[in-house]
């Protein structure tokens, strides 16, 4: 283990996040070499009934204690005591309940708070996408979310904010940051706000060189959208909607791949996951 391939060495987080946002987040931040402590509830995260084997890959590197946070407040801040880092997934008025902006001021904490809403409104994942227009609709039908982006991108918000929190702590400044899931569900739509994806724009089927193909077993997705890309393909497969979509019919998807990998061309297979295609607790 290096301190170059590890940056946090020596950071200690202990997280009270259960669901997604936070055991992606603090996942991450094991990854890079902090020392997390994770504190369920007595009843566990539901994250690990709904999804076992992806809880099992988050916590890889993750101490996990049982505590009810009600009852065993000594507890909890005896393993705060040291720590640099909390991180908490809950609203405001339920973290006043237990004490935790005052136990956060008093062992001079970094705080990294994940919120759904800034006002304090609930909400998931899927209510997040719902409001920013990320659900996908066909023949006036809308689909439940295939990825949930505003958990994913609000983790990753959550790991810039620890940074930032353990920064400014250093410094002596107030150490708290707080990540909207909301709002990155907002920020997520952007392209689609600013008209670059969706049907019939640059980069939801608009382009020829970007796009789906049907081939003689399945569909490529190609996405020659630079310059030198969309000359290669052209003058090695086809220009026009038609020439392409002739082409690629012609072969399987993974000879188009193969040919994508020899002739430097972004062409992969499309592949689609199935319920058999879903981990078990004991898969590695």
């Amino acid at each position: 283990m290096t301190r170059q391939s590890h940056p946090l060495v020596g950071v200690t987080v202990v997280s009270l996040a259960i669901n997604l946002p936070g055991p992606l987040a603090v996942g991450r931040l094991a990854s890079l070499g902090a020392s997390v402590t994770k504190v369920e509830p007595p009843s566990g995260d539901p994250l690990r009934a709904a999804a076992p084997a992806w809880y099992r890959d988050l916590h890889r590197d993750v101490t996990v204690v049982t505590l009810d946070l009600k009852r065993e407040a000594a507890r909890l801040e005896e393993l705060l005591t040291g720590a640099d880092v909390l991180v908490t997934a809950m609203r405001a008025e339920a973290a006043a309940r237990l004490g935790l902006p005052e136990l956060v001021a008093r062992l001079g904490l970094a705080h990294v708070e994940i919120v759904g809403h800034d006002d304090g409104r609930p909400g998931h994942d899927l209510t997040f996408q719902a409001e920013a227009g990320l659900l996908s609709s066909t023949d006036a039908e809308l689909s439940m979310p295939v990825a949930p982006v505003a958990d994913l991108l609000g983790a990753e918000r959550a790991v810039s904010a620890a940074l930032v929190a353990l920064r400014l702590r250093e410094v002596g400044a107030p150490a708290h940051q707080r990540v909207v899931l909301a709002e990155a569900a907002h920020d997520a739509a952007a392209a689609l706000r600013h008209g670059l994806t969706g049907p019939g724009t640059p980069l939801g089927g608009g382009l020829e060189q970007y796009g789906l193909y049907a081939t003689a077993d399945g569909h490529v997705a190609v996405a020659a959208i630079e310059p030198h890309f969309a000359a290669r393909l052209t003058q090695l497969v086809g220009g026009t909607r038609a020439e392409l979509t002739a082409r690629f019919a012609e072969d399987t998807s993974a000879a188009w791949e193969r040919f994508g990998r020899e002739r430097d061309l972004p062409i992969v297979t499309v592949h689609q996951i199935s319920q058999h295609d879903q981990p078990t607790e004991g898969d590695t």
